[in-house]
C-alpha cells in the first residue's frame, strides 16, 4: 500500500503558522471575560469620550489628543473601531489585544525562520522550521507578554509590534531581492515603520536592529570595510528610518515634558541612570527564564547607587556579557547580535530618560524579547540538526513552554479585575508604595474609606517623602470621619508640597472639624483666594468665621 504524500514544506509552514496562533488564542482566551481596570484603563477610555466612533470630532481628537504622555493617534483609531463595534464592552478591546498579539506571534515565526536560514544556510528544512516555531512560541506563549495583552490600555504594545515585523519582513524581502519589486517592498517597509511609530514611539530602535542584521545574520555590511561604496549603499538604505526616528523622539520628548513629569537629573545623576539601565538588561533576560513574580509594577527605589544591591550585580553581569560576547563575535556571531540587538531596542525605556514609578515593566520586553527568543530559536535548530539531540531537543523545548503557556495561562487570571490585580502584587510585593496608593485610592474612590485608610497610610509611610501620599492618607482619614488621625498627614504633606491646595483644603477642614477653628482660617482663605469657585473651602470658611463670632464674614458672598 502506498504511503501517504508528504506535505510540501510550504504546506508544513502553514499548519505550524495556524497551529501557533490557535495555541496563543486559547492561552490567552480568558482575558475575554476581564473587565475594565482602574489603572490607567479609566482615564484613557471610562472617563474620555473623545475617541468612541469614527466622525470627524474623533478622527481630529486622535491626531491631536494626549493622554497620560502618549501621542498615539494609530492606537486611537483602532480604539474608535473597538468602539463602533463594541460600544463599552470591554470583551472586544480585548479581543482586539488578543488577535493583534496572535498575528504578532505568526509575523515573528515568518521573521525568525527567514533571519535563521540567513544565518545557517545549510541547515535541513525540518529543524529550521523548529527553531523558528520554538522561538514564536517562546515569544507567544511566555508569561512576560501578559501585561502588554491582558490590559487594554497596552494595546499600543501589540499594535506596535505589528508594524515593527511586517516593516522587518518587508526590508528583508527588499534587502535580498535584486529584481523590480525590491523598492515596493523598501517604499512599504518605510511606511510601516511610520505608521509604527504613531502607534508607539519605541520603535525608533528599528533602524539600528536593522543594520545589525545586515552584519549578521545578512552579511550584507563588513563593519571594518564601511567606507566601500556597497557598504555606503547599506548605510543610505536607513537614513529614511533615522529621520523617522528622530522626529518621533522629538514630538515624543516635546509630548512628555508638557503632559508628564520626566525623572529629572537631580533626583536621579547620570551615574544612576547607568545603574538602572543595567538592571534592566538584567531583568528581562532573568525573568524570560525564570517567569516568577512577575506585577504590574515593580517600583522606582528612592535611592540608586551603582555599588548597591541588585546595581552593582547587574552593572557586572552587562559588563560580563558584553565582553564575553565581542571576544567571541568571529564563533558565535548570533550571540553579539542578538545582544546588541536586544539592548538598543530596549534602550527607550532602560531608565536613561525616566518617567514614571516604576524602574522595569513587562510590557517593556515586549518588543526587547524577539532577540533573546529568535537567540533561543537557533539553539533549538542547531540541536535539532545534530543526531544525537534531534530527539530530545524537540522534546524539552516542547515541555519548557508548554510550562510557560500554562503560567501565562494563569498570569492572565490576575488581570481580572482591579481587585484581584492589586491584591495580587501586594501579596508579591508588600512594601509597594505606589501599589497601596493606587489601590487605596481606587477604594476611596469608591467611598469604602475603611478599606481604603490603612492602604493609604502604608503608603504614606513608606514614601515619606512624597507630598502627595501624606495627603491622600489625610484625606481619607477626615472623609472616614477621624479628622484627628487626618491632621498630621495634612500637615506634612503641606510642608512637603506647600503648592498643594488639595492639602490646604483639607487641612483646613481637618483643623475644623477638631476644634482648631482660628488655625483652621488661614488655610481655608488661601483656598478660597486661590480657588473662588470651589464650594468646599468657601463654605468652611463661613462656618469658621461663624464660630468665632465673625457674622459679617460668615456670610456667603451674594452673586
Amino acid at each position: 500500500m502506498p504511503g501517504l504524500p508528504r506535505p510540501a514544506p510550504a504546506r508544513l509552514d502553514l499548519l505550524a503558522a495556524l497551529a501557533l496562533a490557535a495555541v496563543t488564542l486559547v492561552v490567552f482566551a480568558p482575558a475575554l471575560g476581564h473587565g475594565w481596570l482602574d489603572y490607567d484603563d479609566d482615564q484613557n477610555f471610562l472617563r474620555n469620550p473623545h475617541y468612541r466612533g469614527l466622525g470627524a470630532a474623533q478622527l481630529r481628537w486622535m491626531l491631536g489628543g494626549v493622554i497620560m504622555g502618549h501621542w498615539t493617534p494609530v492606537t486611537w483609531l483602532t480604539h474608535g473601531v473597538d468602539y463602533a463595534l463594541w460600544g463599552m464592552n470591554p470583551a472586544g478591546y480585548h479581543l482586539g489585544n488578543i488577535l493583534l498579539h496572535a498575528g504578532n506571534a505568526v509575523l515573528f515565526f515568518v521573521l525568525a525562520r527567514r533571519l535563521l536560514a540567513a544565518a545557517r544556510p545549510g541547515v535541513g528544512a525540518g529543524p529550521l522550521r523548529l527553531g523558528a516555531l520554538a522561538a514564536a512560541l517562546l515569544f507567544a506563549l511566555h508569561p512576560l507578554r501578559v501585561e502588554s495583552v491582558a490590559w487594554i490600555t497596552e494595546r499600543r504594545d501589540v499594535l506596535a509590534a505589528l508594524f515593527y515585523l511586517l516593516s522587518a519582513l518587508a526590508w528583508l524581502r527588499s534587502a535580498t531581492t535584486e529584481s523590480a519589486p525590491r523598492r515596493r517592498w523598501y517604499l512599504a517597509s518605510i511606511a510601516l515603520f511610520a505608521l509604527g511609530l504613531l502607534s508607539k514611539s519605541m520603535l525608533v530602535s528599528l533602524p539600528f536592529v536593522l543594520l545589525i542584521l545586515d552584519v549578521y545574520p545578512l552579511r550584507r555590511l563588513d563593519p571594518r570595510q564601511w567606507r566601500a561604496p556597497a557598504a555606503r549603499r547599506v548605510l543610505l538604505e536607513k537614513v529614511p528610518y533615522v529621520v523617522l526616528a528622530v522626529a518621533a523622539v522629538v514630538i515624543t520628548s516635546q509630548t512628555m515634558h508638557a503632559t508628564v513629569r520626566v525623572t529629572p537629573l537631580a533626583l536621579y545623576s547620570p551615574v544612576a541612570r547607568l545603574a538602572m539601565a543595567a538592571y534592566s538588561l538584567v531583568f528581562y533576560p532573568w525573568k524570560t527564564l525564570a517567569p516568577l513574580d512577575l506585577v504590574p509594577m515593580y517600583e522606582l527605589p528612592v535611592r540608586v547607587s551603582p555599588l548597591e544591591w541588585p546595581f552593582l550585580p547587574a552593572l557586572a553581569v552587562v559588563a560580563g556579557v558584553t565582553v564575553a560576547l565581542v571576544a567571541a563575535r568571529r564563533r558565535w556571531p548570533a550571540g553579539l547580535a542578538a545582544w546588541l540587538a536586544y539592548a538598543v531596542t530596549l534602550a527607550p525605556v532602560s531608565g536613561l530618560i525616566h518617567a514614571g514609578p516604576q524602574i522595569v515593566a513587562d510590557r517593556f520586553g515586549y518588543l526587547p524579547s524577539l532577540g533573546l527568543c529568535l537567540l533561543i530559536g537557533g539553539g533549538v535548530m542547531v540541536a535539532a540538526s545534530r543526531p544525537r539531540l534531534a530527539s530530545v531537543a524537540p522534546l524539552v523545548a516542547a515541555a519548557w513552554i508548554a510550562c510557560l503557556g500554562a503560567m501565562t495561562w494563569w498570569q492572565v487570571q490576575v488581570w481580572r479585575d482591579t481587585d484581584t490585580l492589586f491584591l495580587y502584587t501586594l501579596a508579591v510585593e508588600p512594601d509597594c508604595g505606589w501599589c497601596h496608593a493606587q489601590y487605596g485610592g481606587t477604594l476611596g474612590n469608591r467611598g469604602d474609606f475603611a478599606a481604603a485608610i490603612p492602604h493609604l497610610q502604608r503608603a504614606a509611610d513608606l514614601r515619606p517623602h512624597r507630598g502627595r501620599d501624606q495627603a491622600h492618607a489625610g484625606q481619607a482619614y477626615l472623609r472616614g470621619g477621624r479628622a484627628g488621625d487626618a491632621l498630621p498627614y495634612l500637615q506634612r504633606a503641606v510642608s512637603l508640597q506647600p503648592d498643594n491646595l488639595d492639602a490646604v483644603t483639607y487641612l483646613g477642614l481637618a483643623l475644623l472639624e477638631v476644634g482648631r477653628t482660628a488655625d483652621a482660617v488661614p488655610h481655608l482663605e488661601r483656598a478660597r483666594a486661590a480657588r473662588p469657585d470651589a464650594p468646599e473651602p468657601r463654605l468652611a470658611l463661613a462656618r469658621a468665621h461663624a464660630l468665632l463670632g465673625r457674622p459679617t464674614e460668615a456670610a456667603p458672598p451674594t452673586r
